[in-house]
């Protein structure tokens, strides 16, 4: 598939007989993203489920390979069917004496859930999974854990599944982190803006539903765009629901722009907002990824774009040393100067959301304040990065993860002394 022999042999591989033992996200992401072939990998799994079809372990590991290399409608069938069979998987990270973090999650691509398999690199805790369903109806006979993760994600498709947990964990008695599934279900793109409307140091641009008929109106010229929503007006940011990584975004800068980009876009319900410009002195669109823990924030990455649509991956920060250097003294004084700035904003985000664990994608505007375009529990913080040319990134990843096991480890004391007492 790819180009390296993978350092997963076959002898490495979960035992069938494990069951529920599966090698998981962070191995395999990281074996694809740093360039391994994992063509052995796969004719191995192919193998266990030629001999055993009921191997679900597996044909979840299968399904991972599949959505990471972009296959994903295979990947989907893959994982109904590895779910089908059991409904729980495990991953043991180092030696699996640490904390054992139980992670309710429902069927879905890497933005489906929240991804802790990455953040629990290095560490030795035991990451189970549970799947959850709309015909689930009592979170019983778990796998024993210390504590649980309410991990489904904001997004169209888990709506309803989202209102269904909240009667689930109404009668469950553990201890879960990110326990607010109605909260987390208003994370949207709208909901969000709405949210931090009114925090002064924050700037959220407001964003709108608008239906694909009232916006085709305004690119025919038959109505004008105040009447869809009064104040809005061009330049545009506009884009399908439930899209991530600047999937069918698109800047607008007039009425034809807006008829010829919705001729590729059959959606009937679309997210407009305000265009900001954020450009640094620089040049360049700079944007942050922030991740909060017990409302404690770490840095996770910073990208420096000549594009609008700032993504790591095509911003060119591993071809660019000197981008590479802004971002590694961003985060090597995270806690004492960004932090510091962003003080108020921080404290703002918490009172609102209040989350276990959460991030944002951000910029600071010339004015002080913080621009966020996302807040979200299912965004992928990674230390995937080649510690050659990001050295810096590891130490920042490594203070990230270690406070995330921590914060499972304290709510498992929390728990454990609540019991004793």
């Amino acid at each position: 598939m790819l180009m390296t022999k993978s350092p997963l042999a076959a002898s490495t591989l979960p035992n069938a007989r494990d069951g529920a033992r599966i090698i998981g996200m962070q191995s395999i992401v990281s074996l694809i993203y740093a360039g391994h072939d994992v063509t052995q990998l796969w004719n191995d799994l192919m193998q266990r489920v030629t001999a055993d079809p009921n191997d679900a372990a597996a044909l979840l590991d299968m399904a991972t390979i599949l959505h990471t290399v972009g296959r994903a409608d295979e990947a989907r069938q893959v994982l109904q069917s590895a779910v089908k069979l059991r409904r729980d998987f495990c991953v043991v990270h180092g030696d699996g004496t640490g904390p054992r973090l139980l992670a309710l999650v429902t069927e879905g691509d890497f933005m489906a859930n929240t991804p802790l398999d990455f953040l629990l690199a290095g560490s030795n805790c035991v990451l189970w999974l549970r799947y959850i369903d709309l015909e689930t109806t009592v979170l019983a006979d778990l796998p024993e854990h210390d504590v649980a993760f309410m991990a489904i994600g904001e997004s169209t498709e888990n709506a309803p599944l989202l209102a269904h947990m909240r009667t689930l964990l109404d009668s469950f008695d553990g201890p879960v982190m990110n326990r607010n599934p109605a909260l987390i279900s208003g994370l949207t793109r709208d909901g969000v803006s709405g949210m931090l409307a009114n925090e002064p140091s924050i700037l959220s641009p407001r964003t709108y539903r608008v239906s694909r008929d009232d916006l085709v109106a305004v690119g025919a010229g038959i109505k004008p765009l105040e009447t869809c929503v009064p104040g809005l007006a061009f330049p545009l940011v506009v884009r399908p629901i439930s899209t991530h990584a600047g999937h069918g975004m698109e800047l607008i800068s007039d009425v034809a722009s807006l008829a010829a980009w919705l001729e590729t876009q059959p959606a009937p319900e679309l997210y407009v907002a305000p265009f900001i410009d954020f450009r640094g002195t620089d040049g360049y669109y700079n944007k942050q990824r922030v991740v909060f823990i017990d409302g404690k924030a770490y840095a996770s990455h910073m990208a420096l774009s000549d594009h609008w649509i700032v993504h790591y991956l095509s911003a060119g920060m591993g071809q660019s040393a000197a981008k590479r250097a802004v971002e590694q003294v961003w985060m090597e004084n995270f806690d004492t100067d960004f932090a510091v700035r962003h003080e108020d904003s921080f404290a703002a985000l918490h009172r609102h959301i209040g989350l276990d664990y959460y991030g944002i994608d951000c910029a600071e505007l010339a004015d002080g304040r913080l621009l966020v375009f996302e807040l979200d529990v299912a965004m992928v913080v990674h230390n995937m990065d080649d510690p050659v040319v990001y050295p810096y990134k590891q130490v920042a990843m490594r203070k990230l993860f270690a406070g995330f096991v921590d914060a499972v480890a304290r709510k498992a004391r929390g728990a454990a002394l609540a019991v004793a007492s």
